[in-house]
């Protein structure tokens, strides 16, 4: 049930997204307000497995689809998520197999992303995944409680 509910606030927060973004290349007023510019925060969440079977969950489309969307297929450097039939499309930007992927929405800012990126402790050995996007400040906290309820079921489906 909790799931769902940050689901709709992601799709929400998705659809607004593209309604400015698309309102703004048309050449319709955008009310500045509407326009903010987004905060880039990062969370870290540990994460028990290796820092390569992490990455598989992170970079693929099958790893991916275990957790992070209903459906997600891949073309390129592109891939395309599904939630409740809507599709969205991110681009990868950057990656480095077993460290990071870094992408960006197609509806996002130039200068705006998402990454997941690894880190081993070395006091611990922990694997710690890192999680960086951008929200509006008023959406801060909604974004977090989404990316956590996301990182929740990475880890059952990890086993973690």
């Amino acid at each position: 049930m909790t799931k769902n509910i940050y689901l709709n606030i992601h799709y929400f927060i998705v659809f607004f997204d593209r309604f400015f973004y698309y309102c703004s290349q048309s050449g319709a007023k955008v009310s500045p307000k509407m326009s903010k510019k987004k905060t880039m925060y990062s969370l870290e969440f540990p994460i028990r497995c290796s820092p390569t079977i992490l990455y598989g969950f992170l970079s693929t489309p099958v790893g991916l689809q275990e957790w992070f969307a209903e459906k997600v297929d891949q073309r390129d450097h592109k891939f395309f998520f599904t939630w409740n039939g809507a599709t969205d499309e991110a681009e990868v930007l950057e990656h480095l197999d077993d460290e990071f992927i870094r992408m960006r929405w197609n509806h996002a800012a130039k200068d705006e992303f998402f990454e997941f990126s690894i880190d081993q402790s070395s006091v611990t050995n922990e694997t710690i995944l890192r999680i960086t996007d951008f929200a509006e400040k008023n959406d801060l906290k909604d974004q977090q409680r989404l990316w956590s309820t996301q990182v929740t079921e990475l880890k059952h489906r990890i086993g973690s």
